[in-house]
């Protein structure tokens, strides 16, 4: 599928990734991976929420006070938005372009597009006049933009922006949720960081203003669209008073564009809201769904101790609790690398344990919480249909040579519902699904865990924690489901045993007192 449609979510379990409804190109590609989390929607469309409709952030709506207008100079003023194609860049051009004329100014505006489409890169040169006779040229060249709107971070750091920017005195909105690129598909722990990038620009701005705003976040968590962002910035500048526009004209302008005013009218709001009050927007959003940080021992002990009793009983989640323990006990407590190496194991361990057999995926699908997720995305009189491949259905895909993924439709929830409340049975005689060879490397991998880390404790100290630390988090690494899986676990234990190779090398950094020196001389 198309690059920018994979997004990543940051969870309570590490990074995932997630479809963008509002900017994937729908080829369906990912739905042949073979993985069971992807669910196709036939028939619905994308819910339009307009936020938290609460009494509370109405009234801060209500009362948001009229900004000021930047000035227009002599050789007009001027604004470079810089995005990726197909998330709305062009539309601001629209729209400052309409309000321009609206307020009797001239304005000139110049996309350049180049190759790019969907996911490429793409920039609006917008020039806004008192008349006009005021412009000459539509292009900004060296030294020209006053303001500039850095819609995507990676675009808006490229020598071509920044080359435009005036040192000292062009004024920046970025947006420090980064796009991901291409690579992300294939490479999940892609480092998506905003430093470097915004650094860039920092540096070229020397000493211009620049102001921070995660606005592809915002606009999701308010508006359910990331199609939102670039509107919601739009609001942020005008607040900010970086634009020589009214907002009576540029609300007028999304008027006249047509095309989902109301929601385009309040997510405008909501970026002057976040200019004005940030503080105050972020109490009205809801933080349920933020990542629960997991940066100690005991957090990590309370959040898969839960798990693991949902995913089988309070019984299983003991035998984890007990070996975390039987461990730390084991483990010199004047280590100053000790409490990372007690929570990867925590953290390792909780990972091998809890893996998705079929049990667990019913399980899943059933939770309450998937059902209610769909309803917020979605809306209309939609049908579910899931993309599985169970082991226990013969048959290859000709294509690739794996199992053969089949759809299933809304019927498989029935069964699913059942197939939940038979967890208990994982890993007793009666467990059918227990004899796949799947299942069996899986148990195996626990054990085999708890046995590496068990051997290695005795032996760690200040010289070689760090190569301990790297081998109690390796098995993070380990994912998918079937042959993806069974490759993942041969570059693991390929990975392991290079690892333990490392630990036990490893030799004392420090150097040898005076007086050892003379005793070995002697």
């Amino acid at each position: 599928s198309n690059c920018i449609s994979i997004t990543p979510l940051e969870t309570e379990f590490g990074r995932k990734r997630k479809i963008d409804q509002s900017t994937c190109n729908k080829d369906y590609s990912c739905a042949k991976g073979f993985c069971p989390s992807f669910v196709t929607v036939t028939g619905g469309q994308i819910a339009k929420q307009l936020s938290a409709s609460t009494t509370g952030l109405e009234a801060l709506l209500a009362d948001l006070p009229e900004p000021t207008q930047a000035n227009i100079g002599e050789n007009g003023f001027n604004i470079l938005v810089a995005g990726i194609g197909g998330t709305g860049v062009l539309t601001i051009g629209g729209l400052l372009g309409m309000a321009s004329h609206l307020e009797a100014k001239g304005c000139t505006i110049l996309d350049m597009t180049g190759m790019a489409q969907k996911g490429g890169a793409v920039t609006s040169h917008i020039r806004i006049g008192q008349s006009p006779k005021s412009l000459f040229t539509s292009r900004l060249s060296e030294g020209m933009t006053d303001v500039l709107m850095a819609c995507d971070m990676i675009v808006s750091s490229s020598e071509v922006v920044l080359k435009t920017v005036k040192p000292g005195k062009t004024a920046a909105i970025l947006n420090t949720d980064v796009a991901p690129t291409g690579n992300f598909q294939s490479n999940k722990y892609l480092d998506l960081g905003e430093a470097r990038l915004r650094a860039a620009i920092v540096k070229a701005l020397d000493g211009g203003k620049s102001y921070d705003l995660q606005a592809s976040k915002l606009a999701t968590d308010l508006t359910g669209d990331s199609i939102g962002t670039n509107i919601l910035m739009l609001g942020y500048m005008l607040q900010k008073g970086l634009l020589p526009l009214t907002v009576d004209s540029v609300e007028q302008a999304i008027r006249l564009n047509g095309t989902f005013v109301e929601g385009n009218l309040r997510t405008l709001a909501l970026g002057r809201l976040a200019a004005h009050n940030p503080a105050a927007l972020k109490n009205e959003i809801s933080l349920a769904n933020e990542p629960v940080p997991l940066e100690t021992l005991d957090a990590v002990l309370a959040s898969r101790t839960r798990l693991l009793t949902q995913y089988q009983d309070s019984g299983y989640a003991k035998q984890y609790t007990d070996f975390i323990a039987s461990i730390k006990g084991k483990l010199a407590t004047d280590n100053p690398g000790g409490g990372e190496f007690m929570r990867q194991v925590a953290l390792s361990l909780s990972k091998l344990m809890a893996y998705k057999d079929e049990y667990e995926v019913a399980r899943l699908y059933t939770n309450p919480k998937f059902m209610e997720s769909l309803q917020k995305q979605f809306s209309g009189d939609y049908k579910l249909t899931l993309n599985l491949a169970p082991p226990i259905i013969p048959g290859l895909d000709k294509a690739t040579g794996r199992p053969k993924k089949r759809e299933f439709g809304p019927w498989i929830f029935t069964l699913f519902r059942m197939l939940s409340k038979l967890k208990r049975l994982r890993g007793t005689g009666l467990d059918l699904f227990g004899y796949f060879p799947e299942r069996k490397m899986e148990r195996k991998l626990i054990q085999e865990y708890r046995t590496t880390i068990e051997k290695i404790v005795p032996d760690i100290l200040p010289h070689n924690v760090d190569q301990a630390i790297l081998i109690a988090s390796a098995a993070q690494e380990i994912a998918g489901y079937g042959v993806v899986k069974e490759e993942s676990v041969k570059a693991y234990r390929s990975k392991l045993e290079s690892l333990l190779q490392q630990f036990y090398r490893a030799e004392p950094t420090t150097k040898p007192t005076p007086e050892k020196l003379l005793v070995q001389e002697i």
